[in-house]
Parts: C-alpha cells; structure tokens; sequence
C-alpha cells in the first residue's frame, strides 16, 4: 500500500492566523513548538486541539520530533473528512482521488491533462461542489482545505491511487518534469524495484540540484520504501532526512534521521536545535571519518556547478568539499558555545584529512591565541569571500568574519546575499540564520527598529523550521533592539527568555548577547555600576555561559560604565587589548571607539583631542548609533569643561541623532546633559499626525497592528513570544504616543497613517 509522505512545506510557508494561534494552544507550550505544531496541522484550530493533547511531555517540551503523518496529526478530523468524502458518488470519488494525487504529497499541476487523456467526464465534480467538498477552476480542483485533499487522497483504494498516478506519470512529459513524472512511476509501483529506485534517485538529484528539497526528499523516501537493501535504504533517509532539513522540515528531518546513524545529522541537529558542545564532538567525528559525498549529511543547498556527482556503490574516499563543509559546521558550533579554544582543535583535524579550512576558523584560533594580525589576514580572506550567488553557508561565514574586522558593510552585504542565495536554492533553513548574524550589524548603524521587525521575522521562521537555537539567538538580538529603543520591559523578556534557554543548551553567544542588551539598557539609564558588573562577567563563566567575542565587542561600553562609576584599572586593561586588536584590523569604527575609550579614561582637557580624534574616524565608519553616543560623551565632557557653546551644538547633534534612531533613554541623557547646561529642551513632540509608524518603535507598530484587527493582548503575547502584562505595557505606551484612549481611534489613527 502506498504510504503518502507528509505534505510539503509548500502549505506552510506563512505564519498561522492569530485567532487560531491564541485560542487553540496552551501558552505554557515553548514557542518553537507552537509554530511548528500549527504548521504541521495547516493552521486547522480543529487538529491542532485534537493534536495538542496527545504529545507526549518530551514533544511538549521541544526535546522530541512532533507528528508528521497526517494519521498521527489527527486521525479524528481525518476519519470524519473520509466519511464526508465515502458518501460522494464513486465516478465524483476518483475524479477527486485523481485531483488530490495530483496535489499530494507533490504538486505536479497535470490534472486536466489526465482528465483529457484519460476522456474523463468532469461533470461529477458538481457533486463535490454542491457538498463544499472542493470546486472546480479552470485551472483544476480547488480543495476546501489541506485535511479534506488527504482524505480524498486516502480514502481511494491502494489499486485506484496507483491507477492514478500511473495516468499523471503518461502525462507529465514536458521539460523539467522528469523529476515528478518518476514521482508517479514510483508511487504507482506495486512493489520493489530496483530500476525504479535508481530513477527515483537521480530524479531527487534533479529536484535537488533545482533547489526542489521537498520534492527531493519525497523521491529519495519513496526510493528507499522501493530498495530491497537495508544499507542502501539507511543512505536513502539519510539524504532525505538532510533535504527535509534543507526544505525546513525539521520534525520530519530528525523522524528520518532516526532511522539512520550520520554524525553528520545529529551534529547539525544537535547545532541548530540541541546542545552545541555534543554538535561539536558529533561534527568533528564526521570530519575525521571523511565521510563520501553519497551521504545526506551533505546539507549544503544544492548547486549544478559545485554539486559532487553521487552514486550508491561509491567507495568510501575522502570529499574534501564535504568535509570543509563540515569543518563549517563545526567552528558554527564553537562560535555558539563561546568556547573558541575548540577551533583550534578543528584545525588540527583538518590539518590530519589533509584539507584547507575555511578562513573563519583559522582566524577565530588565531584571534583566541592573540596572534592578532595573523587573525586579521584569515578573517579578510574569508570575509572577501561575499560575492553574489556563492553557497549561503559560506557567505554567513563571510558576514561572521566582516563582523569580527568590524566591517557592518560588508557583513550586511554577506549576510543579505546568504539569505538570497538561500532562497534561490530552496534552502529554507539556512535565511534565518543569516539573519542571526545580519542583526549584529543592524544594532548600531542606525536602523534599529527596521531591524527589528526583521528579526521578529526571522524569529518565526526559525522556530518554524525547527532551529530553537537560532531562535535564542534572534531573541536575545531582539532584546539589544529593545536596549536600543529605550523598551525596558521587552528587553528583560526577551533577555531572560534567551538566557535560560541558552544555559540549558550550552549556548555562550546568545547568553552573552543577552546579557550585553541587559547592561547596555543599564548604561542608557544611568545604571553604570551594574551595567559594568554585567559586562565584567561577559567571559567569566566558561564556555556555554559567556563568549570572549561579544566580552570584546562590548569593551567601549565597559569602559564606560566603568570609568562612570569610578573603577578604571580592569577598564585600561580591557581597553588595552581592546586598542591592539582595532590597530591589527584597522577598522575606523573600532579605531574611533577605542579612541572613544581613551578619551574616557583621559584626564580633563587631555580627553578633548581623542574625543575629536574619535568623531572623525566614526566620519569614515557606518556605526551611526555609537558616533551619536560619542557626541553625547564629547558634549558631556565639554560641559564639565565649561567650553559651553561647543558643549551645547553636541549635544543637540546627539540629541537629533537619537530621536531619529527612536532611542529614547538615550536622548533623555543627552537632554539631561543640556539641562545641566542650561538649555532645557522639550521632549519632541511625539505624535506626527497621520504617521503614526514614525513615533512608534517597531515593536508597539507591531502590537498596534494586531490590536486595530481585534486581536486580544493574551492572543498578541502568544504571537509575539511576550507575556500578557508586557502586552499591556505596550498598548498603554502606544495610546500614549499617539494621543488617543480606545482602540477606536487606533484603528482610524492606523487607516489614515497607510492611506496617507
């Protein structure tokens, strides 16, 4: 009997509807498993009901694969749509069976081509139409929804739907269909075969090499369903199990993987959705064995031009482009955990294969051990790696390196061409996380709030696609945007939300950003001693705690809350190797903020010259937030001085600068500085009639949007990973900046801002 695969991604491609998201799941269910089990059930409150309490506490708690048979979904909603579908005349039965094979598991578009081939009369559809059961467009059959197509699909007869496929497979003969016509050849298939499964085989190639995973991964799972030997069919799920991962189907990549045993696999899951230090070990094991390209542990989106070529018997010799590929993986994992000594480790095993890593782990060793310039030389190279059209997961590799050499350009570029890469190969999977590293460069060139909204999307689609580790860190990056805007509230959520799932899962970099976003709202606040406390302890709790790297990043910051609550010896030290790393890369942003620093810890008048030396290599940077901070310092710095009017025309820079960036905590300092100069300044006005998006942060546009189409605050929590009462918050400083007292008014306030 044919076992249907589990629908594509194709029906999933959006968030579900915000009413089924608050009213259908339990909120103590963790997010990522939220998402993932409406994406599975189509959205259908209905399923998603049935669904939710058959999970077992493991499911529930994220640490398992949900469901991803529709038998195992909801066998109840499906058993009712068969009986709807079983009391249609048999002729408006098959015609549906023939329209359902032809959507399901993949979409092949070749129905009225059947229907002409085979002299069907289509008559018998008004049937289902006059029952709601689906309808006929000039196009084809338009179900009423995805659990009524599987139920048409299944209730048909093993012969019936072998039948059809068979017709669908004479059909499908024009250019580029080869892949889906052996769809149907290997689902009309009564049993093994060994023909069938090597032309399922290089069909799932074709589809890969077109960026097709999902339907890859139906072609390889029906070929190994075809193969009588039980090695050749564990190297079949394993290649199905890395094109399900590819497409964005987590639950079903690890269900697949199960069946098989790549460390290759369980080091990518482990990565992106497990403990990271095992995803090391794992990665690093299948570095060493060098595995062939014939395994599906290959999870680079596919690529005519660079793809290795496979085949079942290959013999087991080394792939060099598999096994960097691998390398990559493995520096991902050390740069999760913080723990950058592990690189080192990586190279020496890459140095045993005989291959050439890519530059970003070099770099990272060589940046761990100090050897600064040596750093510098392997992250440029990598970094100059960003052209269009290049493998995503080495253009996120490039960003990571620009970020390190503090070039924001560059790293945006990489990481932009990453998730477009991404998307042109069908690698679903891999735009979030180039999104994880695109919000380093966002924090401080301007656009938080642009960025933020981005993030919160990316947010979703990772959880979506099963990587709850890439969610921890856009989460804790979502917490910097709110440092930035001035949302306290939001910014300790979404902290201790990152943290405590980072600690659980050895994740030192979302933990430590985490922390930075904390002690950067502490520092816009006037709280310099414990935003110098948070930062001091940056790197001090060992890997899967803190991270060297973001500790680095955020020296200028610790300087500052040091020297501003009177502690500057651990401040010099760390401004120390702080200023020979900026004089190694030669970055002007790094350069301008460690000459930020020095001003800091200057006395008096002294400070003036590296203040000015400063604000003129941020005129050749991109970091706009931090040159902005650097005026507000000057200009504070100036005051004390008592040179009053240069004092006054920074501060008001600054002030500009922050208001435009929707920082507010920031320009409350820099008011408070021309206060204390005498010049008292009145808070912008902050409603900007019919641009309500102008005075807002992204955030409160956010839960004002949801707010003006119905949605309850408990419902908006749900949907934005937030609690009830930060919900509220917002909604409170919403009507507050915009002058108004009922949702009434926001809905109208909202219409005029998009008519206008």
């Amino acid at each position: 009997m044919l076992t249907p695969v589990n629908p594509t991604s194709l029906d999933r491609t959006s968030p579900p509807s915000r009413t089924d998201t608050g009213r259908t799941l339990d909120p103590a269910l963790p997010e990522g498993v939220r998402i993932r089990l409406l994406r599975a059930v189509y959205g259908d409150p209905r399923a998603a009901a049935e669904l939710l309490p058959r999970l077992t506490p493991r499911q529930a708690a994220g640490l398992d694969p949900l469901p991803t048979e529709p038998a195992s979904l909801a066998p109840e909603l499906l058993a009712r749509h068969r009986r709807e579908i079983r009391a249609l005349p048999d002729n408006t039965r098959l015609l549906l069976l023939l329209a359902a094979a032809d959507q399901y598991p993949v979409a092949t578009h070749a129905f009225l081509r059947a229907v002409a081939a085979a002299r069907l009369d289509t008559r018998p559809l008004e049937a289902a139409e006059t029952s709601g059961v689906a309808h006929a467009t000039a196009g084809g059959v338009v179900f009423r929804d995805a659990w009524t197509r599987i139920a048409a699909y299944e209730t048909g007869s093993p012969a019936d739907r072998r039948d059809v496929h068979r017709l669908l497979a004479r059909v499908l003969r024009a250019e580029g269909e080869t892949p889906r016509r052996s769809w149907h050849r290997g689902a009309g298939a009564l049993g093994p075969s060994v023909r069938l499964t090597a032309e399922l085989r290089t069909a799932a190639q074709q589809a890969r090499d077109a960026g097709e995973h999902p339907l890859a991964c139906a072609l390889v799972e029906r070929a190994a369903a075809l193969s009588l030997d039980p090695r050749e069919q564990s190297r079949l799920l394993d290649r199905a199990a890395g094109d399900a991962w590819q497409s964005g189907e987590g639950d079903r990549a690890r269900r697949l993987a199960a069946a098989t045993d790549s460390d290759a696999l369980n080091g990518v899951f482990a990565l992106r959705a497990g403990n990271a230090a095992e995803s090391f070990d794992a990665l690093l094991t299948a570095v060493a064995r060098c595995e062939p390209a014939e395994s599906g542990a290959d999870l680079r989106p596919a690529s005519g031009s660079t793809e290795v070529p496979r085949t079942v018997a290959a013999p087991r010799t080394p792939a060099p482009d598999h096994a960097v590929h691998l390398l990559v993986r493995a520096t991902e994992a050390a740069i999760y955990t913080g723990d950058l000594r592990r690189c080192r480790e990586a190279a020496a095993v890459a140095s045993r294969v005989g291959i050439v890593p890519h530059g970003t782990l070099g770099g990272l060793a060589a940046a761990f051990e100090g050897r600064y310039e040596d750093a510098r030389d392997l992250l440029k190279a990598a970094a100059g790696r960003c052209g269009p059209g290049g493998d995503p997961t080495l253009l996120i590799h490039a960003g990571i390196a620009a970020l390190m050499l503090g070039d924001h350009t560059r790293a945006t570029t990489a990481t932009v061409r990453a998730a477009a890469s991404a998307r042109a190969r069908g690698a679903t999977v891999v735009v979030a996380q180039a999104m994880e590293f695109r919000a380093y460069a966002e924090f401080w060139t301007g656009h938080p709030r642009a960025a933020e909204t981005a993030t919160a999307d990316a947010l979703w689609q990772a959880h979506a696609t099963g990587q709850d580790n890439g969610a921890c860190h856009l989460q804790a990056a979502l917490a910097m945007f709110a440092a930035l805007t001035g949302d306290g509230d939001v910014c300790r959520e979404r902290a201790a939300a990152a943290r405590s799932y980072a600690l659980g899962r050895g994740l030192g970099l979302p933990a430590a950003l985490a922390q930075w976003a904390l002690a950067y709202l502490d520092l816009s606040s006037g709280r310099f001693a414990a935003a110098a406390a948070r930062l001091r302890a940056l790197a001090g709790f060992g890997p899967g705690h803190g991270h060297r790297a973001i500790r680095h990043l955020a020296t200028p910051h610790y300087v500052e809350a040091a020297v501003r609550s009177g502690d500057t010896r651990i401040a010099r030290a760390a401004h120390a190797d702080y200023d020979r790393w900026a004089r190694a890369v030669r970055s002007s942003d790094d350069l301008a903020l460690s000459a930020r620093c020095r001003a800091l810890l200057a006395p008096g008048d002294e400070a003036v010259e590296h203040y000015r030396i400063a604000l003129d290599l941020h005129a050749r940077g991109t970091r706009d937030f931090e040159r902005a901070r650097t005026e507000l310092l000057f200009g504070g710095a100036l005051r004390r001085l008592r040179r009053r009017t240069e004092a006054r025309d920074r501060l008001h820079t600054s002030l500009e600068a922050f208001e435009s960036f929707g920082a507010p905590h920031c320009a409350a300092q820099a008011r408070a500085e021309l206060r204390a100069l005498g010049t008292p300044v009145a808070a912008t006005a902050l409603r900007t009639p019919g641009a309500p998006t102008t005075c807002l942060t992204a955030q409160q546009l956010m839960v004002a949007r949801m707010a003006a189409d119905g949605a309850t605050n408990r419902e908006i929590a749900v949907r934005l990973a937030l609690s009830p009462r930060t919900i509220d918050h917002h909604l409170r400083g919403v009507f507050s900046r915009l002058g108004i007292r009922s949702r009434i008014e926001l809905v109208r306030l909202l219409a005029e801002g998009e008519a206008s």
